[in-house]
């Protein structure tokens, strides 16, 4: 409605200066725009000038300070329940607090208060909710629209569709903790033949998301028809649908909270990317180059010679579900057994295929799997450069690797991952002290600790120091429940003991 104003505003000027002609155009315009009657419209540009609709409108109100304060006095009873359950509640709550004398309304306001609505009540209580409760209404997201523009489609919407039809997902390579940048994987899974794509996402950024698919659409051996995603923020935005409609891509979501209606590319996410990456933490330009460089190899060795079963059909009696798969097949075997696939893409994967040497492909895939380890455990352990095995070795290492162990670099355990501590410790020298006043109360809280550490040290420790004293007092207290814990049992076990052995023969 301001913007509207501002425009009224503007365009009054140069309407009263123009002639008929111009002033049927002007007046086209502005009622395309505002979509108000024309006749509104044209009162509008003649009238002068409008009262601000931000202002209150005192005349108009229905119910007086006298009925507020009354209703602010039944919510507060009726224990801040919402305007739908209030108003439901007021006539029942009237007659029992007035019946123990817990108030007295003249009949005017009791009258006001029992014909206010469920959305009045609410209005009325906005502002007390919010001093009172010290947070403002929820808001809904800005991919809240973008949401709403794009259509819903569930696990069982696919039906059969032609190669093209893809869901996409991340894959977040944070490690043990979720916090600062790190690496994300983009996966691409075709539905009807299973094929896959991975690339390297540095950062969460909308256009760095396009230019990813504008790259993998250069990579896929037929063109990508449908992109399907989950709602995260990463795909709901403007920046992705323009681009799937500017490029003539079908756009669509799943449900919320429900993963099922992207089995494909879930199924994906742990059987190609964290069975080829691992759960290692991957962050910085130098892994996001890395994690290309393996998904390049990857991808072939993938696609062209790793079987994957795909269901065909499942029924359900009752509480049982019965699933039947079709016999395993590589996605390539699948693209070629398509008659729906063109006859130019055909010819463009037998191509690759003829040139593919697995063996060869697995080796390079462990040399960038040993590369990226090298790259993530890097601030843990010292670098150390091993040479590749040449293919050869490689060949004639992959008769007795079973008796290694996990061969694959990326999913072997981190030496020393535990890491200890790296800065001096700050309660080093009040270390007594502190376990001292815990033993003594042990009910004290870490706050409580810490604040009279304060007191009797002013300006040593800061506020940022609180939690490393938490820490410290959930160790103390976790001893001191295994102490009374398993100490009485030791305790108990000892005198079953003693009197076993003094027992006469």
């Amino acid at each position: 409605m301001a913007t509207r104003d501002e425009l009224v505003g503007s365009v009054r000027g140069r309407y009263a200066r123009s002639d008929r002609s111009e002033k049927r155009r002007i007046l086209d315009e502005f009622v395309a725009i505002t979509g108000y009657h024309r006749k509104h419209a044209m009162r509008l540009l003649q009238g002068g000038q409008r009262k601000p609709r931000s202002a209150a409108r005192p005349e108009r109100r229905v119910y007086d300070d006298a009925v507020r304060e009354a209703l602010i006095m039944v919510w507060e009873a009726a224990d801040r329940i919402c305007g739908k359950r209030l108003k439901a509640l007021v006539p029942i709550l009237l007659e029992a607090m007035e019946r123990h004398g817990h108030l007295q309304l003249a009949p005017e306001v009791r009258v006001g208060l029992l014909a206010m609505s469920a959305a009045t009540m609410d209005r009325a209580l906005r502002h007390v909710r919010e001093r009172a409760t010290g947070r403002t209404r929820r808001r809904a997201a800005p991919s809240a629209a973008i949401r709403r523009s794009v259509p819903v489609r569930t696990f069982s919407d696919w039906q059969d569709p032609p190669p093209g039809f893809f869901e996409a997902d991340l894959v977040a390579h944070s490690g043990p903790s979720a916090s600062g940048s790190f690496v994300q994987t983009v996966v691409l899974t075709d539905i009807a033949t299973g094929w896959t794509e991975c690339a390297p996402l540095l950062v969460r950024e909308q256009k760095l998301l396009t230019e990813v698919l504008t790259e993998l659409r250069k990579v896929l051996p037929f063109a990508l028809l449908g992109f399907d995603t989950d709602n995260d923020s990463a795909f709901m935005n403007e920046t992705v649908r323009d681009y799937c409609r500017s490029a003539g891509i079908e756009f669509t979501r799943c449900r919320p909270y429900r993963k099922n209606d992207q089995a494909w590319v879930e199924q994906k996410n742990g059987a190609v990317v964290r069975r080829i990456v691992g759960y290692r933490r991957f962050e910085g330009l130098e892994a996001a180059a890395a994690l290309a460089q393996l998904y390049a190899t990857a991808r072939r060795f993938v696609n062209f010679f790793q079987p994957s079963f795909k269901l065909a059909e499942k029924e359900r009696n009752g509480a049982r579900v019965r699933k039947r798969y079709h016999r395993p097949a590589t996605p390539y075997q699948r693209l070629l057994a398509d008659p729906r696939t063109p006859e130019e893409v055909r010819h463009r994967v037998e191509a690759i295929y003829a040139g593919l040497d697995p063996v060869r492909l697995l080796s390079e895939m462990r040399a960038a799997q040993q590369h990226l380890v090298e790259i993530a455990d890097k601030p843990m352990v010292k670098a150390t450069v091993i040479e590749a095995p040449t293919l050869e070795q490689f060949l004639i290492g992959l008769r007795t690797a079973w008796k290694e162990g996990e061969i694959r670099p990326i999913l072997r355990r981190k030496p020393g991952a535990k890491r200890g501590r790296r800065r001096p410790d700050p309660f080093a020298k009040v270390t007594a002290q502190l376990r001292a006043w815990f033993e003594a109360e042990p009910a004290q809280t870490g706050r409580q600790l810490f604040e009279r550490l304060q007191a009797q040290n002013p300006g040593v420790y800061p506020d940022g120091q609180l939690r490393t004293c938490q820490r410290r007092l959930k160790e103390w207290r976790r001893e001191m429940t295994r102490k009374l814990v398993f100490g009485a049992v030791a305790t108990a076990e000892s005198v079953q003991s003693d009197a076993y052995e003094c027992r006469p023969c």
